[in-house]
């Protein structure tokens, strides 16, 4: 067998010649890669070195927001009740934690109580934009801080420092008025979204709140102010090196809110509850200015600003007296007698003679027995309001029927809310032939005769909150202009508010037997006598009491002896001083008190009206005067009566103390 190759070139040179073709086409590959390679070097050098240092600055310097500082809400004399202050806090960082669940058990053993939140702290560093600070416990002691700054280099991510948190240093006099802030909800987000506009950034910082219930809520925006951001400088780790001033800009405080409010009225106000549930509203008569606004029993809104623990929330959520309510405005009642001014005023403008008498023997009948308090005789307008006599309004109200009394009723202030600034309120209900069309009681919508009697004295359908009171009672007082209240004095420094107020569509005359009635509460023998005597010398107070039913009692006691609270008679009270000359309204509502509202509502009201008018400077100057110169005359009849010559320096020798100033 031949062992010569199936393969062969006939010659030297063809071998040659296929290795020269190979050497070339590597050569020249070779030669195309390298000029590729210092071209791509060039482009990036020359044309793409300006891109690419801003990228390895960015790698170097990160831009965190800052939230900012809320602004100040203060009462008309420049008190802040909402502020902020101080507070040491830590954060995590998730872009700059290696392992997220080893740096939050370091942290567990510097600060025990972050374990009990730690499935709640993942959630929200998950949850929270790249580079985001998430607060993990505010604050802290003293010695939790230097404890966290003393570890933080084995803490990756970790840091701590100190904001400004919100602050509300009255706590539960100002809860239910000016509200409190909390963490932003999805639900926040998703309501910004639902009106087509896009969340602004901030929503999605951790550090921030936002506004919930009352002026926080309504005037957040204002409130809110414009975040800032920080560049700072990171190290490879990425743990915050340096701050580049320059890069970072600060944060703008919101605007500074002043409320018509004032502290030592809202204080006592408050303070009168004790452990009743109810609420006070006390407003100028000539301007419309609330000077209190309370519900009570309150709860204190710093809870709710780090997040209120669920059982602490749970047992306000659950309590019969309601904390967690706006008594003043969400919480309706029937009016009571306070209502009964209404009718009369109703029946006037349709021609009754406020001097007709109407008898009452104890008793009203219309297809059954309604009861009077007592059995009062002969009565005009004017007596009627003084003895508060259930035969006289009742029949006013079966003569005239609902409509009447329910015009009347809205143009003194009730079925309707107020612009003050504030969400919230509830308009309550003015029943008339229309309204009991739309709710028919056995289905024919018509408007019996039988409720007129309790309609005349402020029971039945009719519901109304406390600053309908207020409002109704200044209107009395004032006698010309239908007065609006207004809460919010100022925001930012400009004014609010101050439009005339429209007048009333009644005969100041009428207006007047009104106010003669309510002075004859208060004087002696009237139904609020006893407790609503302020003790400032001739400056008087004028009122009407009220109770009203918060169920049928049947045949057994109203005054609620022996009941749980929740079956117990609410008990109401309005009023306005001076007497001569009005100038503040005060409304009072006692919820289940179970007394009457002379003997819960009047002394409440007293107390806090007593403030508000020693705090007025031109009424305490006239009650300091008056006590001046009742002494002048008592010194001048004792030395008469000693037979002593009268020297002009004898004359008010003894200089009575100053009073009292509010609140000591």
């Amino acid at each position: 067998m031949s062992s010569e190759p199936h393969i062969f070139f006939s010659d030297v040179n063809e071998r040659q010649g296929s290795f020269l073709r190979r050497t070339m086409l590597l050569g020249g590959a070779t030669v195309v890669g390298g000029l590729a390679l210092v071209g791509r070097l060039a482009h990036l050098q020359l044309f793409k070195s300006e891109e690419f240092a801003t990228l390895a600055t960015r790698n170097q310097f990160n831009f965190r927001q800052v939230p900012p500082p809320r602004g100040l809400i203060k009462d008309r004399n420049g008190v802040v009740i909402a502020g902020n202050r101080p507070s040491f806090r830590v954060l995590v960082v998730r872009d700059e934690t290696k392992d997220l669940d080893q740096t939050l058990d370091l942290l567990g053993q510097l600060l025990p109580d972050t374990l009990d939140r730690r499935r709640t702290i993942i959630r929200e560093v998950n949850a929270a934009p790249r580079f985001s600070p998430v607060p993990v416990k505010s604050d802290l002691t003293w010695e939790e801080f230097s404890k966290v700054n003393l570890h933080a280099a084995e803490l990756p991510g970790v840091m701590a420092d100190m904001n400004e948190a919100r602050y509300y240093p009255h706590g539960g006099a100002y809860a239910h008025v000016v509200g409190y802030v909390a963490k932003v909800s999805d639900r926040d987000v998703q309501a910004i979204r639902d009106k087509g506009e896009q969340p602004p950034a901030i929503l999605f910082n951790p550090g921030f709140r936002i506004g919930r219930q009352g002026i926080e809520r309504s005037l957040d925006l204002d409130l809110r102010g414009v975040e800032g951001g920080k560049r700072v400088e990171v190290n490879a780790r990425g743990r915050v090196v340096a701050e580049d001033i320059a890069g970072s800009r600060p944060a703008v405080q919101g605007s500074e809110v002043v409320l018509t409010l004032d502290n030592d009225v809202q204080q006592r106000a408050l303070e009168v509850f004790g452990e009743e549930a109810g609420s006070i509203v006390v407003m100028d008569v000539r301007n419309g200015d609330i000077l209190a606004m309370v519900s009570s029993p309150s709860f204190d809104p710093n809870l709710f600003v780090s997040g209120v623990p669920s059982k602490i929330y749970r047992a306000l959520a659950d309590y019969e007296r309601r904390p967690l309510l706006d008594k003043a405005l969400s919480g309706t009642f029937a009016p009571g007698s306070t209502f009964k001014p209404i009718v009369g005023l109703a029946a006037m403008k349709r021609g009754l003679d406020p001097s007709r008498r109407i008898v009452c023997n104890g008793s009203f009948y219309l297809g059954r027995r309604f009861a009077c308090l007592g059995r009062h005789g002969a009565l005009d307008l004017r007596g009627a309001i003084k003895a508060s006599c259930n035969v006289y309004f009742m029949t006013l109200a079966s003569e005239m029927g609902p409509d009447a009394i329910a015009e009347t009723a809205r143009d003194m202030g009730f079925g309707q809310t107020f612009d003050i600034g504030i969400p919230g309120q509830k308009a309550g209900l003015v029943p008339d032939r229309e309204w009991r069309r739309k709710n028919p009681v056995r289905g024919d919508g018509k408007w019996y005769p039988g409720e007129n009697p309790s309609y005349g004295i402020g029971q039945g359908a009719l519901t109304v909150n406390a600053l309908q009171l207020a409002v109704y009672t200044a209107r009395i007082a004032n006698g010309a202009k239908a007065v609006s209240p207004r809460l919010i004095k100022s925001v930012g420094g400009v004014e609010q508010g101050g439009s005339a107020f429209a007048d009333l569509p009644y005969d100041p005359q009428m207006l007047q037997v009104l106010r003669d009635g309510m002075e004859a509460v208060t004087a002696a023998g009237g139904t609020g006598f006893r407790n609503s005597q302020l003790g400032l010398g001739t400056v008087k107070m004028a009122g009407k009491t009220g109770t009203a039913q918060a169920r049928n009692y049947g045949s057994g006691s109203r005054k609620g002896a022996g009941r749980p609270w929740d079956q117990k008679d609410h008990n109401l009270f309005v009023a306005y001083a001076p007497t001569d000359n009005p100038r503040y309204a005060v409304s009072v509502i006692v919820q289940h008190g179970g007394l009457g509202g002379g003997t819960a509502g009047a002394p409440r009201a007293r107390e806090v009206m007593k403030v508000a008018l020693l705090k007025d400077p031109e009424i305490r100057a006239r009650i300091e005067s008056a006590g001046f110169e009742a002494q002048e005359d008592a010194g001048v009849r004792e030395a008469e009566a000693r037979g002593e010559p009268i020297d002009s320096a004898d004359v008010g020798a003894a200089v009575p103390p100053p009073l009292t100033e509010p609140g000591q």
